[in-house]
């Protein structure tokens, strides 16, 4: 006899875990399937969390090792790198957050099936052998790293991002395929605690989708760090002999290849959705030409009583975009409204600086004809970012040019990830580049440098 639910969350990543927490605080039967040994997806697990722990304990060291600290009248000296002790760091990270889960799923009532799910009907699955049927069943399942065919990761030399979370050295030189986001965050992870890194990119610039001028300073920042570009480059074959790399290359229109020699190199091309092993056709869900699931307004698929989110359905694949569905989805089911902008999602890239946005790029505004007013306000000119020689970056505000209403904010700086948030909310309420400029900002912080930007798309900003 199956166990029933009133709803089955397959995946216990941001979305899932959030979805099935929700859905239990509104006194529904919960269950959610996963097989990992702990809580929290690729996110908790190998993503967010412990690359956000390497990426400030690598900070922190550069800082006492550069000899940056000395004008602030901090000097240093002798400073060594424990790599073990960081590791030991990043892991204990990870396990407060997910035994955190485990503890929430005991408060709130979740049953967590432990396993892999795979649908044998519209409203039944199987677990280990166990069946058991829900009301509504939601598709969290998340995504995973998409293969470079022809190169073979076997987490020692060539390594995923999971493995870049865990070498047991630091390369002399790390070879990076892709700048996106992850490429250069575990790239200048690896480049603070010493290795050469050579970022090698098909397109002509990094960091795909992000705002232009976004894209422009942080190739100039990161270069000034230490980080080598090979863009409009295409890697042809990786070829590993006794603990090394050979990585071919050649120039993405065609031309002469070259070989590029690494003791380390990371595979970093984006990532795909996961849905291989449950057996959708059962269920009658159907993919689309990318392999994600199509949804509805309520995250509804084709089939009647399942649902998706997250990295599975269409749009960035983000963990925060993942929660909000996970709230909404969960809101739905227990017959209240649930509520996404899809158009309000913020992005961040967290290397150092960081990059943030928030809403359309001035490109893709351009390109729909949308007449812009454009305001931007370099940090240079920020009071605190001077106090803290910390000058590097700037804000940008897009406006619509006939209605003042914001339409994007890109930020790259020190505080950019924390800055981007009110932005979002400034947006989701409908803002004019006006109502920010009008609202008072405390003195001095760097978020200053969003009210001088707003400012400034009416060419009035004050220290500029």
């Amino acid at each position: 006899m199956a166990e029933e639910f009133d709803v089955i969350v397959i995946g216990a990543g941001p979305g899932g875990y959030v979805a099935a927490i929700r859905a239990a605080q509104h006194g529904l039967k919960v269950a959610c399937v996963e097989s990992r040994e702990t809580l929290g997806g690729t996110c908790l697990n190998v993503g967010c969390i412990p690359s956000k722990a390497l990426l400030h304990a690598s900070e922190l060291y550069a800082h006492a090792a550069d000899g940056s600290l000395a004008k602030f009248g901090v000097e240093t000296s002798g400073v060594k790198l424990n790599l073990g002790a960081m590791l030991d760091e990043k892991l204990a990270a990870v396990k407060g957050l997910t035994d955190g889960i485990a503890f929430l799923f005991k408060k709130n009532k979740v049953t967590w099936l432990k396993g892999r799910a795979r649908f044998t009907g519209k409203s039944s699955i199987d677990v280990g052998g166990a069946a058991y049927t829900a009301k509504s069943i939601v598709i969290a399942t998340g995504s995973s790293v998409t293969p470079l065919p022809g190169v073979e990761i076997d987490q020692k030399v060539v390594v995923d991002s999971t493995g870049a979370l865990s070498l047991p050295k630091v390369p002399k030189h790390l070879v990076v395929i892709g700048g996106g986001v992850i490429g250069l965050e575990l790239g200048s992870v690896w480049m603070r605690l010493g290795a050469k890194v050579t970022v090698v990119e098909y397109l002509d610039q990094i960091l795909p989708g992000m705002d232009g001028d976004v894209r422009k300073d942080m190739a100039r920042l990161l270069k000034k760090q230490g980080m080598e570009f090979r863009t409009s480059t295409k890697v042809t074959g990786v070829k590993v002999a006794k603990g090394t790399a050979a990585v071919t290359v050649e120039p993405a229109a065609g031309g002469a290849a070259e070989t590029l020699e690494a003791d380390a190199v990371l595979v970093s091309i984006g990532r795909r959705p996961n849905t291989d092993g449950l057996d959708l056709d059962k269920a009658g869900v159907v993919l689309n030409a990318r392999g994600q699931i199509e949804v509805g307004h309520k995250f509804e698929t084709g089939v009647a009583g399942i649902y998706a989110i997250g990295d599975v359905t269409p749009g960035p694949m983000l963990a925060h975009k993942a929660e909000d569905e996970g709230v909404a989805v969960a809101d739905f089911l227990a017959g209240r409204v649930g509520y996404v902008n899809h158009d309000v999602i913020p992005a961040v890239v967290y290397t150092m600086p960081e990059a943030a946005s928030v809403g359309k790029t001035e490109d893709e505004l351009k390109a729909a004809g949308v007449e812009v007013k454009v305001g931007k306000f370099p940090f240079a000119g920020n009071s605190r970012a001077k106090t803290n020689r910390d000058t590097d970056g700037f804000v940008k505000v897009i406006a619509d040019a006939a209605t003042d209403r914001v339409l994007g904010v890109h930020i790259v700086g020190s505080l950019a990830g924390t800055m981007i948030a009110q932005a979002a909310q400034a947006m989701e309420f409908g803002a004019s580049s006006e109502d920010i400029a009008l609202t008072c900002h405390a003195h001095p912080t760097h978020s200053e440098a969003l009210k001088e930007a707003a400012m400034a798309v009416e060419g009035k900003a004050i220290h500029v």
